[in-house]
C-alpha cells in the first residue's frame, strides 16, 4: 500500500515536528547502543478499522539510521483483535525512538475511521452519506481527513476558503437568514474566482429553511432539529425543488448518534454531518511488540549486560 501524493509532504513535515518534540531516546541508545537490531510486531488489542498505517513505512525511515516496514493491512480494513499490522526490522533505537510518534498517530486515525465506520454502517440501506466537520486536531486535518475517507465517509469543505456556509452567527449578526445568505450570494457573483465554491445556509427551524431557499442556497443545513421538523424541512425543500428545477442538497446535523443519524437519513436527506468522528474518538488499542535479533549484546564479567 503507497503513501497517498497528497499526504507526503504534509507527513514529513508532521514528523519532523513530532520527533523534535522527543528529542534523542537516550535509554534506547543506553540499553541497546547503536549496534543492534531488533524485530517487532505492531499489533491491534481489539476490534477496529485500521488508517494509517500507509504511513508507517515512512515514519520509520524518518530516522537514520532507518528501519523497514513490511506492512500486513491496507487502510480501511477491518481488523479483529490480536491481528498483526506490520512488521519492522531494523535498530532497535530508530524502531524504538520511532514507536510512539507511529502509535500515537495509527491509534488516533484508526480511531476517526473506526467511530466513522460505525456511523456508516448505521446508515445502510439509506441514501444518505456521512460527512465529516472541520471540527478536527489543529495541524492534523488532513490526516483526519483521510481517516474519515478510511471509514467510508466522505469529507465535507476543506476549510473556510472551499466554500460558503452561512451559520447562525452571521444569520445573528447580519438581521436574518436571508440577509446574511443574499450578501454570500451577491458576494460570490461579484467575486468570478469564488463562482465555482458551494453556497450552504444552515437553518434552525422552518422558516429559516424558506429564507434560505428564497435567497439563493444551494445547500441546506438542517442544525439540531428534531426528526419531525426534518421531515417537516425535507418536505418542503423537494416541493421547492420540482417547482424550481434546482437541486437542493439537504444536510442534517447536531448532536448525532449512530441511531439518530440513521433516523435523519430514513427522513430523507443528503447527508449527516459529525463532528464527532474527529473530535471525540477514542484511540485506539494498538501496541507495539519488540524481539531482539542480532547482534547479541555482551556480557560484562559478572554476567550483566552491557551498553
Amino acid at each position: 500500500m503507497k503513501l497517498p501524493k497528497d499526504l507526503a509532504r504534509p507527513l514529513d513535515d508532521l514528523l519532523s515536528r513530532a520527533f523534535a518534540e522527543d528529542g534523542e531516546d537516550v535509554t534506547s541508545l543506553a540499553v541497546f547502543g547503536p549496534a543492534v537490531r531488533v524485530s517487532a510486531r505492531i499489533v491491534t488489542r481489539e476490534r477496529a478499522v485500521i488508517a494509517g498505517a500507509a504511513f508507517l513505512p515512512r515514519i520509520f525511515a524518518f530516522l537514520r539510521p532507518a528501519a523497514k516496514v513490511e506492512l500486513l493491512v491496507e487502510d480501511g480494513a477491518r481488523v479483529p483483535k490480536g491481528k498483526v499490522l506490520a512488521r519492522i526490522e531494523g535498530p532497535a533505537i530508530t524502531v524504538l525512538a520511532a514507536e510512539r510518534v507511529a502509535l500515537n498517530l495509527l491509534q488516533r486515525l484508526s480511531g476517526v475511521a473506526t467511530l466513522t465506520r460505525l456511523y456508516v454502517d448505521a446508515l445502510k440501506g439509506t441514501r444518505t452519506r456521512l460527512l465529516d466537520t472541520r471540527k478536527t486536531t489543529p495541524g492534523l486535518r488532513l490526516f483526519e481527513r483521510y481517516a474519515v475517507r478510511c471509514g467510508g465517509g466522505e469529507n465535507h469543505r476543506f476549510g473556510l476558503a472551499f466554500g460558503f456556509l452561512v451559520k447562525d452567527n452571521h444569520a445573528d449578526g447580519s438581521g436574518s437568514v436571508w440577509d446574511a445568505t443574499r450578501r454570500a450570494t451577491d458576494f460570490r457573483d461579484l467575486n468570478r474566482p469564488l463562482r465555482d465554491l458551494f453556497l450552504e445556509v444552515e437553518a434552525r427551524d422552518l422558516d429559516e429553511v424558506h429564507q434560505a431557499l428564497d435567497a439563493g442556497a444551494e445547500r441546506i443545513l438542517l442544525d439540531n432539529m428534531t426528526i419531525a421538523q426534518i421531515l417537516a424541512a425535507v418536505a418542503d425543500i423537494r416541493l421547492f425543488t420540482e417547482a424550481t428545477g434546482q437541486r437542493i442538497l439537504v444536510e442534517a446535523s447536531g448532536g448525532m448518534t449512530p441511531e439518530r443519524a440513521r433516523e435523519a437519513g430514513q427522513a430523507g436527506v443528503d447527508y449527516v454531518s459529525v463532528g464527532a468522528v474527529t473530535h471525540s474518538v477514542r484511540a485506539i488499542d494498538i501496541g507495539l511488540d519488540v524481539d531482539v535479533t542480532s547482534p547479541r549484546m555482551p556480557r560484562n564479567r559478572r554476567g550483566s549486560r552491557r551498553a
